[in-house]
């Protein structure tokens, strides 16, 4: 077996003998009549006698993945990363100069074939060529099992070797556009106007997140990477846009696991004259139909669970979720009002071995026991509604109930996929929950919300009453393409560096 150096040196070798050739080692272009996948699409199912009546002529490209070699009858598979193709080489059918060039290709090397189609004896869809074309060369071996790359380090790091050799990584983004598409038809369906908005924001904003911190040197102006774009949407509710969205990065200065990266992808939108109970109902739709463009039915399989995204979903108040679970696993009554002080709540924490953090107050206290109880075992997709007002500063809250908002998650696979709420439109209230805001902040609580004076001076012009939510886009393609790290999905997710770099 050949040394990874003289592989490189082999490969360089044929560089330069292309080169004594007189072969443009980089050529500018390549003038292709079809792609690998056209061709396969369009003519990979004819009988051998249809090809051989037709003569079809054709100029395609691509990747060299294998080269074979039986006397005089040559091969190459090609592929242009959808599908592959073989081609049939022989030298008394193109000319010298481009059967030179044949002999001294590699693995990975991209050329570029004109010839007709036909099939072999073992009736293999071919290329017969009649003429190649040198395009670049891949100076580095590629892995030699192309059954795709098994060091999941270096599939992250090294998402280009990944998309070359693990077949079904390719599929997995193509569903992820899909999935993107399927979403703006049905907003767009729907009068929502796709939106921009600043992700450099001098308040960070939007959501209870630790954010990225920059700086503007011109300006001498600190500024965040955002966190979320729920404010400047809803500025944009105050100036007349009743239906609004967008798909584009959030940044949180958080850690890393299968569930979340630092720089992630979110969809949210907002509807003028709505509340979170009509969102529920469209979330229902939207995810529905989505799964059905992505996937082509509402069942998907994850591991080894079909989740059905099939409306209605589950729906789950959240105190109401945390004393059935706490009622079951303690053997006794637990009432809603245990939750509502902070000394019961803490004592019920205690015995169900939910560790809390200092000066927490009752709904804190809720949503971090929901968290233990739940979150895990809610695969199917559920609605999890009515929050805490403590952990939802941004939100309405319900008439009848100053310390329960309008808002709910949607969980499924067993983690939060969507959070929406009826939002709040109260400028005073607004403020007043900003400046609760500050004193968790000035209590150690890093991730408190920051007071947004501007924010609070567009909702003094008047905001309509609406429901707002964001989507992980992130997850939810964890969950149509079965993939069970949010690396899966991301094409370049952020790695360590490493340590010889």
């Amino acid at each position: 077996m050949p040394q990874e150096h003289e592989l490189l040196a082999q490969r360089r070798a044929n560089m330069e003998a292309l080169a004594q050739l007189g072969v443009d080692l980089y050529p500018h272009e390549f003038d292709r009549t079809d792609t690998v996948h056209g061709l396969v699409t369009a003519h990979g199912e004819r009988a051998k006698e249809d090809l051989e009546a037709t003569r079809i002529e054709t100029k395609t490209c691509g990747r060299i993945l294998a080269i074979r070699s039986f006397g005089k009858a040559n091969f190459l598979v090609l592929s242009d990363g959808r599908a592959r193709i073989q081609v049939y080489i022989r030298q008394d059918s193109m000319p010298g100069l481009d059967f030179q060039v044949f002999k001294l290709l590699d693995l990975g090397d991209f050329v570029g074939v004109s010839g007709h189609l036909f099939r072999t004896k073992t009736n293999e869809f071919t290329i017969w060529a009649s003429g190649l074309t040198f395009l670049a060369k891949c100076l580095l071996p590629l892995p030699e099992k192309w059954h795709g790359l098994q060091d999941i380090e270096i599939r992250y790091r090294q998402r280009y070797l990944d998309l070359i050799v693990t077949p079904g990584t390719r599929r997995v983004f193509e569903a992820r556009s899909r999935t993107l598409a399927a979403i703006r038809d049905f907003l767009d369906a729907r009068g929502y106007l796709e939106v921009e908005t600043p992700m450099m924001q001098q308040v960070a904003g939007g959501a209870l997140a630790r954010p990225f911190v920059t700086h503007h040197n011109a300006l001498d102006m600190r500024l965040y990477l955002r966190i979320a774009p729920e404010l400047y949407l809803k500025r944009l509710l105050v100036g007349g846009m009743e239906r609004v969205y967008e798909i584009n990065r959030n940044f949180r200065n958080e850690g890393i696991s299968t569930q979340h990266n630092p720089e992630f992808t979110m969809l949210e939108f907002y509807q003028a004259y709505s509340n979170y109970l009509e969102l529920m109902d469209m979330t229902e739709l939207m995810l529905s139909e989505v799964a059905r463009k992505v996937t082509g039915g509402e069942d998907v399989t994850y591991g080894e669970t079909t989740i059905s995204f099939k409306a209605p979903f589950r729906r789950l108040s959240m105190r109401g979720a945390v004393c059935e679970e706490a009622a079951r696993r303690l053997g006794r009554e637990v009432t809603e009002a245990e939750l509502r002080d902070v000394g019961s709540a803490r004592a019920l924490s205690g015995q169900l071995g939910v560790e809390l953090e200092p000066g927490m107050g009752p709904g804190k206290i809720t949503a971090a026991v929901f968290e233990t109880l739940w979150e895990a075992s809610l695969v199917q997709p559920t609605f999890v509604y009515d929050f805490p007002t403590e952990v939802s500063p941004l939100s309405k809250q319900k008439p009848d109930d100053s310390a329960t908002v309008e808002r709910f998650e949607l969980y499924a696979g067993g983690f939060e996929l969507a959070n929406a709420f009826s939002e709040l439109n109260d400028p005073a209230e607004q403020r007043r929950r900003f400046e609760q805001q500050l004193q968790e902040r000035q209590k150690g609580d890093a991730e408190a919300h920051a007071m947004d004076e501007d924010y609070v001076h567009a909702l003094e012009y008047g905001m309509p009453p609406a429901g707002g939510e964001g989507v992980g886009i992130d997850r939810l393609v964890m969950l149509l393409t079965d993939s069970h790290s949010i690396r899966d999905v991301i094409l370049f997710p952020l790695m360590r560096a490493r340590k010889d770099s």
